[in-house]
Protein backbone atom coordinates (compact mmCIF):
# COMPACT_ATOMS: atom_id res chain seq x y z
CA UNK A 1 0.00 0.00 0.00
CA UNK A 2 1.02 3.23 -0.77
CA UNK A 3 2.45 5.02 2.46
CA UNK A 4 0.26 8.41 1.50
CA UNK A 5 -2.85 6.29 1.04
CA UNK A 6 -2.03 4.16 4.51
CA UNK A 7 -1.63 7.48 6.35
CA UNK A 8 -4.71 8.85 4.82
CA UNK A 9 -6.61 5.97 6.00
CA UNK A 10 -4.80 6.10 9.54
CA UNK A 11 -5.93 9.89 9.96
CA UNK A 12 -9.54 9.37 8.53
CA UNK A 13 -10.09 6.69 10.85
CA UNK A 14 -8.56 9.07 14.00
CA UNK A 15 -11.12 11.35 12.96
CA UNK A 16 -13.94 9.62 12.79
CA UNK A 17 -13.16 7.79 16.01
CA UNK A 18 -12.96 11.19 17.64
CA UNK A 19 -16.43 11.55 16.75
CA UNK A 20 -17.68 8.72 18.65
CA UNK A 21 -18.34 6.84 15.34
CA UNK A 22 -17.12 3.68 14.57
CA UNK A 23 -14.18 3.71 12.10
CA UNK A 24 -14.27 1.95 9.33
CA UNK A 25 -12.22 -1.32 8.36
CA UNK A 26 -8.57 -0.33 6.75
CA UNK A 27 -9.46 -0.30 2.62
CA UNK A 28 -7.89 -3.42 0.57
CA UNK A 29 -4.72 -3.74 1.25
CA UNK A 30 -2.93 -3.77 -2.19
CA UNK A 31 1.00 -5.36 -2.66
CA UNK A 32 3.79 -2.87 -0.72
CA UNK A 33 5.66 -1.13 -3.11
CA UNK A 34 9.75 -1.02 -2.58
CA UNK A 35 10.45 0.37 0.61
CA UNK A 36 6.92 0.19 1.90
CA UNK A 37 6.87 -3.06 3.99
CA UNK A 38 6.03 -1.50 7.18
CA UNK A 39 3.24 1.04 6.33
CA UNK A 40 1.58 -2.02 4.70
CA UNK A 41 2.11 -4.33 7.71
CA UNK A 42 0.88 -1.22 9.32
CA UNK A 43 -1.96 -0.97 7.60
CA UNK A 44 -2.77 -5.25 7.92
CA UNK A 45 -2.72 -4.28 11.93
CA UNK A 46 -4.94 -1.88 11.52
CA UNK A 47 -7.48 -3.34 9.77
CA UNK A 48 -7.46 -6.40 12.73
CA UNK A 49 -7.36 -4.32 15.55
CA UNK A 50 -9.83 -1.48 14.61
CA UNK A 51 -12.93 -3.06 14.77
CA UNK A 52 -12.36 -5.77 17.74
CA UNK A 53 -10.60 -2.78 19.94
CA UNK A 54 -13.60 0.35 19.31
CA UNK A 55 -16.47 -2.09 20.02
CA UNK A 56 -15.11 -2.94 23.06
CA UNK A 57 -13.35 -0.57 24.45
CA UNK A 58 -17.54 0.96 24.87
CA UNK A 59 -18.50 -2.55 26.20
CA UNK A 60 -20.11 -3.53 22.89
CA UNK A 61 -17.77 -6.69 21.42
CA UNK A 62 -20.44 -9.23 21.97
CA UNK A 63 -23.40 -7.25 20.02
CA UNK A 64 -21.31 -6.29 17.10
CA UNK A 65 -19.36 -9.76 16.67
CA UNK A 66 -21.33 -12.39 14.96
CA UNK A 67 -19.77 -15.11 15.56
CA UNK A 68 -18.78 -18.09 12.85
CA UNK A 69 -18.29 -21.48 14.25
CA UNK A 70 -16.65 -24.29 12.67
CA UNK A 71 -18.97 -26.30 11.01
CA UNK A 72 -17.41 -29.14 13.00
CA UNK A 73 -17.94 -27.47 15.90
CA UNK A 74 -17.93 -30.10 19.04
CA UNK A 75 -20.15 -28.08 20.97
CA UNK A 76 -17.80 -26.02 23.61
CA UNK A 77 -19.26 -23.27 24.74
CA UNK A 78 -19.34 -20.28 22.29
CA UNK A 79 -18.41 -17.34 24.84
CA UNK A 80 -14.52 -18.14 24.78
CA UNK A 81 -15.14 -16.49 21.43
CA UNK A 82 -14.41 -13.09 22.43
CA UNK A 83 -11.54 -13.80 24.82
CA UNK A 84 -9.81 -15.85 22.06
CA UNK A 85 -10.47 -12.44 19.79
CA UNK A 86 -9.21 -10.20 22.43
CA UNK A 87 -6.98 -12.21 23.83
CA UNK A 88 -4.73 -13.35 20.32
CA UNK A 89 -5.37 -9.58 19.09
CA UNK A 90 -3.36 -8.20 21.96
CA UNK A 91 -0.77 -10.69 22.29
CA UNK A 92 0.60 -10.04 18.58
CA UNK A 93 -0.21 -6.17 18.59
CA UNK A 94 1.19 -5.58 22.02
CA UNK A 95 4.87 -4.31 20.91
CA UNK A 96 3.49 -2.07 18.47
CA UNK A 97 1.38 -0.53 21.22
CA UNK A 98 4.67 -0.30 23.47
CA UNK A 99 6.25 2.23 20.98
CA UNK A 100 6.94 5.47 22.30
CA UNK A 101 4.49 8.27 21.35
CA UNK A 102 5.33 10.91 19.03
CA UNK A 103 3.66 13.31 16.93
CA UNK A 104 3.28 11.28 13.70
CA UNK A 105 0.02 9.99 11.74
CA UNK A 106 1.25 6.58 13.52
CA UNK A 107 2.34 7.65 16.64
CA UNK A 108 -1.41 9.73 16.53
CA UNK A 109 -3.21 6.08 15.83
CA UNK A 110 -1.23 4.09 18.31
CA UNK A 111 -1.95 6.51 21.34
CA UNK A 112 -5.73 6.17 19.76
CA UNK A 113 -5.31 2.25 19.68
CA UNK A 114 -3.76 1.66 22.98
CA UNK A 115 -6.32 3.68 24.74
CA UNK A 116 -8.78 1.61 23.23
CA UNK A 117 -7.28 -1.37 24.67
CA UNK A 118 -6.66 -0.32 27.95
CA UNK A 119 -10.27 0.66 28.11
CA UNK A 120 -11.16 -2.72 26.91
CA UNK A 121 -9.26 -4.20 29.65
CA UNK A 122 -11.22 -3.17 32.08
CA UNK A 123 -14.57 -4.54 30.09
CA UNK A 124 -12.92 -7.92 29.89
CA UNK A 125 -12.98 -8.57 33.59
CA UNK A 126 -15.55 -6.41 34.76
CA UNK A 127 -18.38 -8.71 35.89
CA UNK A 128 -21.01 -5.68 35.48
CA UNK A 129 -19.90 -5.45 31.55
CA UNK A 130 -21.62 -6.33 28.52
CA UNK A 131 -18.10 -7.46 27.34
CA UNK A 132 -17.18 -9.78 30.66
CA UNK A 133 -14.96 -12.00 29.16
CA UNK A 134 -15.92 -15.90 29.40
CA UNK A 135 -13.07 -16.74 32.24
CA UNK A 136 -15.55 -19.70 33.13
CA UNK A 137 -16.25 -20.93 29.42
CA UNK A 138 -14.96 -24.47 30.09
CA UNK A 139 -11.08 -25.77 29.52
CA UNK A 140 -10.51 -23.90 26.38
CA UNK A 141 -10.94 -20.59 28.52
CA UNK A 142 -7.00 -21.70 29.94
CA UNK A 143 -5.34 -21.70 26.15
CA UNK A 144 -6.78 -17.84 25.36
CA UNK A 145 -6.12 -16.50 28.90
CA UNK A 146 -2.46 -17.04 28.10
CA UNK A 147 -2.91 -14.87 25.05
CA UNK A 148 -4.43 -12.33 27.03
CA UNK A 149 -1.10 -12.40 29.76
CA UNK A 150 1.31 -12.79 27.20
CA UNK A 151 0.42 -9.60 26.24
CA UNK A 152 0.66 -8.07 29.32
CA UNK A 153 4.26 -9.72 29.74
CA UNK A 154 5.22 -8.39 26.31
CA UNK A 155 4.36 -4.77 26.83
CA UNK A 156 4.03 -4.17 30.40
CA UNK A 157 4.72 -0.27 30.77
CA UNK A 158 2.01 0.44 28.00
CA UNK A 159 -0.40 -2.39 28.51
CA UNK A 160 -0.78 -3.24 32.49
CA UNK A 161 1.15 0.03 34.82
CA UNK A 162 -1.65 2.17 33.62
CA UNK A 163 -4.58 0.55 34.48
CA UNK A 164 -6.35 1.19 37.45
CA UNK A 165 -6.04 -1.13 40.68
CA UNK A 166 -9.49 -2.46 40.62
CA UNK A 167 -8.67 -3.67 36.73
CA UNK A 168 -5.25 -5.24 38.13
CA UNK A 169 -6.99 -7.13 41.00
CA UNK A 170 -9.71 -8.38 39.01
CA UNK A 171 -7.45 -9.50 35.86
CA UNK A 172 -4.91 -11.18 38.92
CA UNK A 173 -8.06 -13.30 40.37
CA UNK A 174 -9.20 -14.43 37.10
CA UNK A 175 -5.88 -15.84 35.89
CA UNK A 176 -5.56 -17.26 39.79
CA UNK A 177 -8.99 -18.98 39.31
CA UNK A 178 -8.20 -20.92 36.17
CA UNK A 179 -6.30 -23.31 38.44
CA UNK A 180 -9.19 -25.19 38.30
CA UNK A 181 -8.16 -26.16 34.90
CA UNK A 182 -5.98 -29.05 34.79
CA UNK A 183 -4.03 -29.34 31.70
CA UNK A 184 -4.10 -32.29 29.42
CA UNK A 185 -0.10 -33.33 29.01
CA UNK A 186 0.01 -31.58 25.32
CA UNK A 187 0.63 -27.94 24.71
CA UNK A 188 -1.91 -27.18 26.92
CA UNK A 189 0.86 -27.13 29.92
CA UNK A 190 2.37 -24.21 28.36
CA UNK A 191 -1.09 -22.05 28.49
CA UNK A 192 -0.87 -22.74 32.36
CA UNK A 193 2.24 -21.66 32.58
CA UNK A 194 2.34 -18.83 31.20
CA UNK A 195 -0.50 -17.50 33.20
CA UNK A 196 2.06 -18.34 36.05
CA UNK A 197 4.50 -16.60 34.23
CA UNK A 198 2.68 -13.29 34.51
CA UNK A 199 1.50 -13.51 37.98
CA UNK A 200 5.13 -13.66 38.67
CA UNK A 201 6.39 -11.03 36.46
CA UNK A 202 3.84 -8.56 38.09
CA UNK A 203 4.69 -9.75 41.72
CA UNK A 204 2.33 -12.49 42.64
CA UNK A 205 2.43 -15.90 44.01
CA UNK A 206 3.15 -18.22 41.27
CA UNK A 207 3.28 -21.88 41.28
CA UNK A 208 6.50 -23.37 40.12
CA UNK A 209 4.75 -27.04 39.27
CA UNK A 210 2.88 -25.40 36.77
CA UNK A 211 5.70 -23.54 34.96
CA UNK A 212 8.65 -26.36 35.90
CA UNK A 213 6.62 -29.44 34.82
CA UNK A 214 5.18 -27.45 31.43
CA UNK A 215 9.17 -26.81 30.59
CA UNK A 216 10.45 -30.44 31.60
CA UNK A 217 7.76 -31.84 29.41
CA UNK A 218 8.50 -29.26 26.62
CA UNK A 219 12.25 -30.51 26.65
CA UNK A 220 10.96 -34.02 27.39
CA UNK A 221 9.46 -33.49 23.94
CA UNK A 222 12.32 -32.23 21.54
CA UNK A 223 12.81 -34.31 19.00
CA UNK A 224 16.05 -33.07 17.39
CA UNK A 225 16.79 -30.85 14.70
CA UNK A 226 14.65 -27.46 16.01
CA UNK A 227 11.76 -29.80 16.30
CA UNK A 228 9.56 -30.33 19.41
CA UNK A 229 6.52 -32.96 19.64
CA UNK A 230 3.43 -31.96 20.61
CA UNK A 231 2.85 -34.64 23.78
CA UNK A 232 3.58 -38.39 23.09
CA UNK A 233 3.01 -38.57 19.21
CA UNK A 234 5.02 -36.12 16.51
CA UNK A 235 2.36 -33.94 14.66
CA UNK A 236 3.46 -32.48 11.32
CA UNK A 237 2.00 -28.68 11.83
CA UNK A 238 3.16 -25.46 13.12
CA UNK A 239 2.42 -25.66 16.73
CA UNK A 240 5.57 -24.89 17.33
CA UNK A 241 4.69 -21.36 15.88
CA UNK A 242 1.56 -21.26 17.29
CA UNK A 243 2.59 -22.36 21.00
CA UNK A 244 5.73 -24.32 21.93
CA UNK A 245 8.63 -22.03 20.85
CA UNK A 246 7.49 -18.73 21.78
CA UNK A 247 5.77 -19.61 24.78
CA UNK A 248 8.81 -21.52 26.06
CA UNK A 249 11.52 -18.82 25.59
CA UNK A 250 9.10 -16.51 27.10
CA UNK A 251 7.98 -18.03 30.02
CA UNK A 252 11.64 -18.92 30.58
CA UNK A 253 13.06 -15.30 30.39
CA UNK A 254 9.91 -14.29 33.06
CA UNK A 255 11.46 -17.57 35.03
CA UNK A 256 15.21 -16.33 35.07
CA UNK A 257 14.56 -12.29 35.64
CA UNK A 258 12.82 -12.84 38.77
CA UNK A 259 15.47 -15.83 39.79
CA UNK A 260 12.82 -18.45 40.24
CA UNK A 261 13.09 -21.41 41.88
CA UNK A 262 13.74 -24.83 39.22
CA UNK A 263 15.20 -27.71 40.85
CA UNK A 264 18.39 -29.34 39.28
CA UNK A 265 17.88 -26.59 36.78
CA UNK A 266 18.46 -23.35 35.64
CA UNK A 267 16.24 -21.50 33.49
CA UNK A 268 19.07 -18.85 32.28
CA UNK A 269 20.67 -22.27 30.44
CA UNK A 270 17.07 -23.64 29.75
CA UNK A 271 16.48 -20.19 28.19
CA UNK A 272 19.99 -20.11 25.77
CA UNK A 273 19.26 -23.99 25.02
CA UNK A 274 15.33 -22.90 23.60
CA UNK A 275 16.48 -19.78 22.09
CA UNK A 276 19.23 -21.63 19.95
CA UNK A 277 16.46 -24.42 19.31
CA UNK A 278 14.18 -21.83 17.96
CA UNK A 279 16.45 -20.25 15.81
CA UNK A 280 16.83 -23.99 14.26
CA UNK A 281 13.13 -23.90 13.21
CA UNK A 282 13.26 -20.37 12.39
CA UNK A 283 15.62 -21.66 9.36
CA UNK A 284 13.14 -24.18 8.37
CA UNK A 285 10.22 -21.66 8.57
CA UNK A 286 11.80 -19.58 5.89
CA UNK A 287 12.94 -22.35 3.73
CA UNK A 288 9.46 -22.92 3.44
CA UNK A 289 8.63 -20.05 2.29
CA UNK A 290 8.20 -20.37 -2.15
CA UNK A 291 9.64 -18.13 -4.29
CA UNK A 292 5.82 -15.99 -4.33
CA UNK A 293 5.09 -16.16 -0.97
CA UNK A 294 3.56 -19.59 -0.79
CA UNK A 295 4.22 -21.95 2.24
CA UNK A 296 3.10 -25.38 2.75
CA UNK A 297 -0.49 -25.82 3.81
CA UNK A 298 0.44 -28.99 6.36
CA UNK A 299 -1.54 -30.09 9.51
CA UNK A 300 -4.30 -29.01 12.30
CA UNK A 301 -5.39 -24.94 12.19
CA UNK A 302 -3.96 -23.56 9.32
CA UNK A 303 -7.26 -21.07 9.57
CA UNK A 304 -4.61 -19.30 11.59
CA UNK A 305 -3.10 -18.11 8.61
CA UNK A 306 0.20 -16.28 8.94
CA UNK A 307 0.34 -17.05 12.44
CA UNK A 308 2.80 -19.62 11.39
CA UNK A 309 5.93 -17.38 11.02
CA UNK A 310 5.27 -16.08 14.91
CA UNK A 311 8.96 -17.00 15.64
CA UNK A 312 10.49 -15.56 13.08
CA UNK A 313 8.71 -11.99 13.41
CA UNK A 314 9.19 -12.69 16.99
CA UNK A 315 13.13 -13.03 17.10
CA UNK A 316 12.80 -9.95 14.52
CA UNK A 317 11.64 -7.83 16.87
CA UNK A 318 13.88 -9.19 19.72
CA UNK A 319 16.84 -8.75 17.80
CA UNK A 320 17.42 -12.42 17.77
CA UNK A 321 17.65 -14.25 14.42
CA UNK A 322 20.26 -16.05 13.79
CA UNK A 323 23.18 -15.07 11.35
CA UNK A 324 21.63 -17.25 8.90
CA UNK A 325 19.29 -15.58 8.39
CA UNK A 326 19.57 -11.54 7.57
CA UNK A 327 16.82 -9.08 8.65
CA UNK A 328 16.40 -7.94 5.11
CA UNK A 329 15.84 -11.45 3.62
CA UNK A 330 13.44 -12.03 6.23
CA UNK A 331 11.46 -9.39 6.08
CA UNK A 332 11.56 -9.60 2.46
CA UNK A 333 9.92 -13.41 3.20
CA UNK A 334 7.71 -12.34 5.52
CA UNK A 335 6.10 -9.90 3.16
CA UNK A 336 5.65 -12.09 -0.05
CA UNK A 337 4.02 -14.36 2.69
CA UNK A 338 1.75 -11.52 3.69
CA UNK A 339 0.66 -10.48 0.24
CA UNK A 340 0.47 -13.78 -0.67
CA UNK A 341 -2.54 -14.77 2.44
CA UNK A 342 -4.10 -11.27 3.20
CA UNK A 343 -4.86 -10.34 -0.60
CA UNK A 344 -7.97 -12.18 -1.01
CA UNK A 345 -10.35 -9.51 0.35
CA UNK A 346 -12.39 -12.35 1.53
CA UNK A 347 -10.32 -13.33 4.78
CA UNK A 348 -12.01 -10.44 6.17
CA UNK A 349 -16.30 -9.99 6.51
CA UNK A 350 -18.13 -7.04 5.02
CA UNK A 351 -17.83 -5.20 8.40
CA UNK A 352 -14.33 -5.80 9.05
CA UNK A 353 -13.80 -8.87 11.06
CA UNK A 354 -11.99 -12.06 10.34
CA UNK A 355 -13.39 -15.01 8.65
CA UNK A 356 -12.43 -18.95 9.04
CA UNK A 357 -9.75 -19.63 5.76
CA UNK A 358 -6.79 -19.73 4.86
CA UNK A 359 -6.47 -17.71 1.52
CA UNK A 360 -9.77 -16.36 1.95
CA UNK A 361 -13.03 -17.36 3.53
CA UNK A 362 -13.20 -21.16 3.67
CA UNK A 363 -14.81 -22.93 6.74
CA UNK A 364 -14.68 -26.10 5.71
CA UNK A 365 -10.99 -25.71 6.63
CA UNK A 366 -11.45 -25.04 10.29
CA UNK A 367 -11.39 -27.40 13.28
CA UNK A 368 -13.71 -28.41 15.73
CA UNK A 369 -12.55 -26.25 18.38
CA UNK A 370 -12.08 -22.74 15.41
CA UNK A 371 -14.32 -19.93 15.45
CA UNK A 372 -13.33 -16.57 14.11
CA UNK A 373 -12.36 -15.08 17.47
CA UNK A 374 -9.57 -17.99 16.87
CA UNK A 375 -8.52 -16.34 13.89
CA UNK A 376 -6.97 -13.10 15.70
CA UNK A 377 -4.09 -15.58 16.61
CA UNK A 378 -2.84 -14.28 12.89
CA UNK A 379 -1.54 -11.33 14.59
CA UNK A 380 1.42 -12.90 16.28
CA UNK A 381 2.86 -12.26 12.84
CA UNK A 382 3.11 -8.58 13.29
CA UNK A 383 5.21 -8.87 16.08
CA UNK A 384 8.01 -6.93 13.82
CA UNK A 385 6.15 -4.14 14.12
CA UNK A 386 7.17 -3.26 17.94
CA UNK A 387 10.78 -2.02 15.90
CA UNK A 388 10.59 1.45 15.07
CA UNK A 389 10.69 2.21 11.53
CA UNK A 390 14.13 3.44 11.70
CA UNK A 391 15.29 0.23 12.90
CA UNK A 392 17.82 -1.70 10.72
CA UNK A 393 14.94 -4.24 10.25
CA UNK A 394 13.30 -1.90 8.14
CA UNK A 395 15.76 -0.08 6.71
CA UNK A 396 18.26 -2.51 5.34
CA UNK A 397 18.02 -3.75 2.06
CA UNK A 398 15.36 -6.43 0.94
CA UNK A 399 17.18 -9.88 0.12
CA UNK A 400 15.77 -12.58 -1.91
CA UNK A 401 15.12 -15.65 0.80
CA UNK A 402 16.40 -19.49 0.03
CA UNK A 403 13.62 -20.91 -2.27
CA UNK A 404 13.53 -17.42 -4.44
CA UNK A 405 17.42 -18.11 -4.63
CA UNK A 406 17.38 -21.59 -5.13
CA UNK A 407 14.66 -21.70 -8.08
CA UNK A 408 16.54 -18.66 -9.80
CA UNK A 409 19.15 -20.91 -10.58
CA UNK A 410 21.37 -19.12 -7.80
CA UNK A 411 23.62 -20.42 -4.70
CA UNK A 412 22.05 -20.71 -1.59
CA UNK A 413 23.03 -21.87 1.36
CA UNK A 414 22.93 -26.06 2.34
CA UNK A 415 21.10 -27.22 5.36
CA UNK A 416 21.78 -29.93 7.23
CA UNK A 417 20.75 -30.80 10.65
CA UNK A 418 21.97 -29.63 14.09
CA UNK A 419 22.40 -31.73 17.24
CA UNK A 420 21.54 -28.98 19.80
Amino acid sequence: MKRRHFMGAVAAAGTIAGRGVAAAPAPALAPARAGGERAWMLGLLQKMAEPVLTAMARGELKKRFALELSPTWDGRSKDVAYLECFGRLMSGIAPWLALPDDATPEGRLRARLRQLALQSYAHAVDPASPDYLGWRAGGQALVDSSYFTNALIRAPHALWDPLDAATKKRIVAEIRGLRRIEPPYINWMLFAAMNEAFLLSVGEDADPMRTNVAIRKVNEWYVGDGWIKDGETFHFDYYNSYVMYPMLLEILEVLEKHDAPFWNGKPADLRTQALKRMQRYCEHLERFVSPTGTYPPIGRSLTYRTAVFQPLALLAWRKQLPASLPEGQVRAALQAVHEAVWSDPTNFTPDGWLTLGFVGHHPELADIYSNNGSMYIASESLLALGLPPGDTYWTSPALDWTQKRAFAGRPFPKDYAVGY
